[in-house]
């Protein structure tokens, strides 16, 4: 999957926008249903969600840290992305630009990195509520 410029646009919206709800639960429902639809496990995305855990912990210790941990995020995902083709990649694609837009400015990262962790757990939970297998 290409993520067409549409679809960047409502990224960055949900990652940029604090009053981007709407969008983030729109948009997190058709994913969701779509890497059901790719055959996409639970279980292939939960280490990377745990990981994203222990950034969100970490933001209060070190931030520096924490975003550092953010951009690592990336070859994470691009390496279970190689390493299947049901969903992944484009659960990748999606996350990629998200990530992108928390790290580009250091001093907004934190309440970017917020939304994005709203967007990756509504994003699981439709997945689920679409009869995504774990």
């Amino acid at each position: 999957m290409t993520v067409s410029e549409e679809d960047k646009k409502l990224i960055s919206r949900i990652i940029i926008d604090k009053d981007a709800a709407g969008t983030l639960v729109s948009y997190a429902d058709r994913l969701g249903k779509q890497l059901k639809n790719e055959d996409l496990k639970a279980s292939q995305i939960r280490a990377i969600f745990d990981e994203v855990r222990q950034i969100e912990a970490l933001w209060l210790q070190d931030e520096d840290k924490a975003i550092y941990k953010v951009h690592l995020l990336k070859p994470k995902l691009a390496y279970r992305a190689a390493r299947s083709s049901n969903g992944v990649p484009t659960l990748k694609e999606v996350l990629t630009i998200a990530i992108d837009l928390v790290v580009e400015k250091p001093e907004l990262a934190k309440e970017r990195f917020r939304r994005f962790t709203e967007f990756f757990e509504a994003i699981i939970a439709y997945h689920k509520a679409h009869g995504g297998k774990d």
